[in-house]
């Protein structure tokens, strides 16, 4: 894929927001329905409780509300909607369309099925919008997973949970924030996790695993040589909340620390194309990420699809739309 052309009409996040459901299931919750224990789901997951329930109409709102709230945007504003999801509320129509009128919004909306690297597509979709003319786009990144979930199974039930991240991204002038990025999919691996129409999720976890580790790896390096920057210049890698062992091999194998990744999903688990906007928020909101800083998002999903980004961070576009 190309760098970000020279002259290309640049966006910037302006605002963000979350929304986990209000019920948590323990990995001491686990132990008592399956052959599993608490240390046992850590040392090889991370993951140490998740949230379950709500829809992805509901957790969208939720969180589409909040991020719009910090952005200072009125829906009124809003040029388009992507919502990024492998789990709508039903088969038709697109569950952005409920979002869309439940936020009060006036605009184009669709969703965006590439599983776990939903909402990193949808991020260079956003991009791609407001070169070609868009001033503003909601997108949100939610999955409701514990309906297709099978929770006597061990291979994936310590795995996935529900949730989601929002973010608006406006237009600015000159160069935004985005520069380089990289879409892949390969559908010959789609049997490695997969989920048919009323069934639930079916995973080699094995296969996945070695996989993984080796498209996000390909994917973030493919985004930082667009960009025309190297892994030291990377102030905070925003990974795909799959498993800690994932994460810490592919940022192992980039030649970054662990602790320049931002990770959450010791408490909430799987929540695919949430994960990354999850992740996000949270480094945000600690204060992780200061005006300049290289991002790098990478993530991976069923297809088997991968998705990475970098940009460079603009505080001050989010501090102007915060003094609206």
């Amino acid at each position: 894929m190309p760098a970000v052309p020279i002259g290309t009409r640049g966006a910037v996040i302006t605002g963000w927001g979350t929304a986990l459901p209000e019920r948590i299931i323990t990995n001491h919750d686990l132990e008592q329905t399956m052959d599993t224990s608490h240390d046992w789901i850590v040392d090889r997951t991370g993951i140490s409780e998740r949230h379950v329930g709500g829809t992805t109409a509901g957790l969208s709102v939720e969180s589409g509300r909040r991020a719009l709230e910090m952005s200072g945007v009125d829906p009124a504003e809003i040029d388009l909607l992507i919502l990024a999801t492998t789990t709508p509320d039903r088969m038709v129509p697109a569950t952005s369309a409920t979002v869309q009128n439940a936020l009060g919004l006036s605009c184009g909306a669709f969703d965006v099925n590439a599983a776990c690297s939903g909402w990193v597509y949808g991020l260079v979709a956003a991009h791609g919008f407001i070169a070609t003319g868009a001033g503003k786009i909601l997108l949100i990144g939610t999955d409701t997973l514990a309906r297709i979930t099978d929770w006597t199974d061990r291979n994936t039930a310590i795995l996935f949970a529900d949730g989601s991240g929002a973010a608006v991204i406006e237009a600015v002038e000159g160069p935004g924030q985005l520069l380089g990025w990289d879409l892949d999919a390969d559908g010959s691996a789609e049997d490695a996790l997969y989920c048919e129409h009323g069934g639930l999720l079916q995973m080699e976890g094995k296969e996945v695993f070695r996989r993984a580790v080796r498209i996000m790896v390909d994917s973030a390096t493919k985004s930082m040589a667009h960009a025309g920057v190297t892994a030291d210049d990377i102030a905070l890698v925003i990974p795909h909340q799959a498993n800690i062992r994932i994460i810490s091999a592919s940022c192992d194998r980039l030649g970054i620390g662990l602790d320049r990744a931002s990770t959450v999903l010791d408490h909430t688990g799987n929540t695919s194309a949430a994960s990354v906007p999850l992740a996000l928020a949270a480094a945000l909101d600690a204060g992780r990420v200061t005006d300049g800083d290289l991002v790098l998002f990478v993530g991976f999903g069923a297809g088997m699809t991968s998705a990475s980004a970098v940009v460079r961070w603009n505080q001050t576009a989010h501090e102007r739309s915060a003094a609206r």
